[in-house]
């Protein structure tokens, strides 16, 4: 009768424990990241020595552990911008924080006071860093900062200009050029350069037929002064540019006010033309840019991070760091849907989204729970029936002993 109560009483704490289990995946059905758990069993022999003739009923059943499940989430659209990351495939996230390193699929981040990117609670999200020369250093890891500051200013060095000046132009009625009479010149147009301060001046260029039919002389203001001299600008009869080869004009020895180095500045008029009666700008470009604060952070689906800042320009700060193992079902739980590795997963594989092994990312968007609310209100019912079973095998096996003891009374 003792063995019925024992094996009776392992029933009941197995299925409790597995109630346990069944309950904390339903608690977090609705936690970003998680993974649900299902309890494993085994049975329980004596270890000591067996008789080969004749059978045993067995001690009972323990629970041999509480398994992981790491199936995808379902990936729902957030508007929580582009910090809230999902990953749709295999892979981790990897964090970084004083108790070491630690991996995560919940991609629910945000911006710390000092530009980190962090997670809900407080791990920092790792990258690896941009090289100079381009591309990523996979060999290091770094925390995801978005303190950039501002974009440092460029100025305007060259630029490309494509336009048409009319082919049946007369020379102007006065000479010589002044960028204030309209007499003296027959076209003009304008754009705003930048010097290495990233302060904007006007910048406008004019231009005068000469009495050389082809032959545009070519004069450039910057804030109202004139540099860099006349230059010529020479077309074929087809109408194309000739002269200078190349189409390149040189206008220098403008100082800003401001404290900015000189500025030196060639414009391309290579693809420019003389053609008909028209004057028609069609492309008027330059490569300076102001300074630029940020903007907004973007993240592609291999977890490239850029910073696009107002002036236009983006900057790559790193590359998200992800991470997989041999064995993930050995990941031990920290709670706050963590993981850390172990002997028994394994030791983490280090790579990039859409690379071998790995999923990709989607920004603007989270792994919901795994958890199928359906399944585990099954398990609970299972569950509840195994823990009532053997509640009856105990009143029974008790029934049977007061009986026994009934009879001895009696006897």
């Amino acid at each position: 009768m003792s063995n019925s109560f024992s094996i009776a009483l392992s029933g009941l704490s197995a299925a409790n424990t597995a109630l346990d289990v069944t309950s904390n995946n339903i608690a977090n059905a609705n936690t970003v990241g998680f993974k649900d758990s299902q309890a494993q069993f085994g049975d329980v022999y004596s270890s000591g020595a067996v008789n080969l003739n004749t059978s045993t009923s067995g001690e009972g059943v323990q629970v041999v552990s509480a398994s992981q499940q790491f199936t995808q989430g379902d990936i729902s659209t957030t508007t929580g911008g582009a910090l809230d990351l999902a990953i749709s495939g295999n892979g981790f996230f990897t964090l970084s924080s004083p108790s070491g390193v630690a991996y995560t699929r919940n991609g629910e981040f945000s911006e710390d006071a000092n530009g980190n990117v962090v997670s809900d609670t407080g791990e920092f999200l790792q990258v690896y860093p941009p090289l100079a020369t381009g591309g990523f250093n996979t060999g290091a890891l770094a925390n995801l900062n978005l303190n950039t500051a501002e974009s440092a200013p460029v100025a305007t060095s060259s630029g490309n200009v494509i336009l048409n000046l009319p082919s049946n132009a007369t020379v102007p009625a006065q000479t010589p050029f002044d960028p204030t009479n309209a007499a003296t010149f027959n076209q003009s147009t304008s754009t705003t350069v930048f010097d290495s301060l990233g302060n904007s001046f006007p910048a406008t260029m004019f231009f005068s037929q000469t009495a050389t039919p082809g032959v545009w002389n070519v004069n450039m203001t910057v804030n109202g002064t004139q540099v860099g001299g006349t230059q010529t600008l020479t077309f074929s009869n087809t109408g194309a540019v000739t002269a200078p080869p190349g189409g390149n004009l040189t206008f220098a020895g403008f100082q800003p006010t401001d404290g900015a180095q000189p500025m030196s500045m060639t414009f391309n008029f290579g693809q420019s033309t003389e053609f008909g009666t028209q004057f028609g700008v069609t492309t008027l470009s330059q490569n300076g840019f102001t300074t630029g604060q940020l903007s907004t952070v973007s993240i592609d689906s291999t977890g490239v991070v850029s910073a696009v800042f107002t002036n236009g320009r983006s900057t790559q700060l790193g590359q998200l760091a992800m991470a997989s193992f041999p064995n993930e079902q050995g990941l031990q739980q920290l709670g706050n849907t963590n993981w850390a590795q172990t002997f028994s997963s394994g030791t983490a594989v280090q790579g990039a989204g859409g690379s071998a092994g790995f999923g990709t990312i989607q920004s603007g968007a989270l792994e919901s729970s795994n958890v199928d609310l359906t399944t585990e209100l099954v398990n609970m019912i299972t569950e509840q029936r195994a823990f009532q079973a053997n509640a009856q095998v105990i009143t029974t096996a008790d029934q049977m002993s007061q009986t026994v003891i009934g009879i001895s009374t009696n006897g």
